[in-house]
């Protein structure tokens, strides 16, 4: 990722949190009324102890020499999470992991990742590379969601997934909000392997061919696994409740296993072995 488009990336992420704080809530004076959304640039740097110059500069991109402790404190006066700072740490100091990934059919499930798959028989469950290309699945998945095996490899980016397909854009009752799951946990990859140029590639892509997807990403936040309830209206079974839990697979590939557990005391698990029937 070139540093352009890298300084851009931590420019409008900043922003973006500064624009969701109220004085109240880190301690200042409200101060009657407000042109600007959220904390001032002079009251972020007030709290991170920098000047309003040097503040204003790294909001807008410059390419400025910033210390760890100094970001930190930048973190801290913005509230982020830990994987917030994170990903703000990999924009500033261009933080380089190995970027060669291959997208090859089977190659990256190992027979224990298969048996956790088939083990999972009534809890959809989705693997995906760090790029989100969906590289294994269960049946209870297919039967939820999409045939994955029907799209070739290259279309089987979960991401673009939830914006081009109808059907999955039907499926979830509160979409924008299972969107932003999957568009936190892209933002962690992004912060993580900042040397890939698809990333900012793909990024584009998915602003020119989606409208929805720039204002989204634009307001996703940054977590490495979150945990939330979807419900879920399915064109054949009706309304399914789940607990989704995203998990971090150990190892060189970096995968990650999303897994919808039905949840207790509804109907979902009874529907589901219907399905699958």
């Amino acid at each position: 990722m070139n540093d352009e488009i890298r300084l851009r990336a931590l420019s409008e992420f900043l922003k973006t949190k500064r624009s969701k704080l109220q004085p109240q809530m880190v301690g200042l004076p409200t101060g009657g009324r407000r042109r600007t959304l959220g904390l001032r640039r002079e009251e972020v740097a007030q709290l991170a102890g920098v000047s309003t110059t040097w503040y204003t500069w790294l909001e807008q991109g410059r390419d400025i020499k910033v210390s760890i402790s100094v970001l930190e404190a930048v973190s801290d006066a913005l509230r982020l999470s830990k994987d917030e700072k994170k990903y703000v740490f990999g924009l500033a100091f261009e933080e380089t992991h190995n970027t060669e990934i291959t997208i090859e059919e089977g190659e990256l499930i190992t027979p224990s990742l298969e048996k956790i798959l088939k083990e999972l028989k009534y809890c959809p469950t989705i693997i995906t590379d760090r790029r989100c290309f969906i590289v294994g699945w269960n049946e209870a998945a297919a039967q939820v969601f999409l045939n994955f095996n029907l799209l070739p490899l290259e279309n089987r980016n979960l991401i673009e997934l939830l914006f081009a397909r109808k059907e999955l854009k039907a499926l979830a009752v509160n979409w924008d909000h299972f969107v932003q799951g999957f568009l936190s946990i892209f933002r962690t990859y992004l912060g993580q392997y900042m040397a890939d140029d698809w990333y900012s590639h793909f990024i584009q892509q998915m602003g020119d061919k989606y409208p929805d997807f720039q204002k989204m990403w634009k307001e996703s936040e940054v977590s490495s696994a979150p945990e939330v309830m979807i419900e879920f209206r399915h064109s054949k079974a009706g309304k399914m409740l789940y607990n989704l839990s995203s998990l971090q697979v150990h190892g060189a590939n970096d995968l990650r296993c999303s897994i919808y557990t039905p949840v207790d005391g509804t109907e979902t698990e009874e529907k589901l072995k219907q399905l699958i029937k």
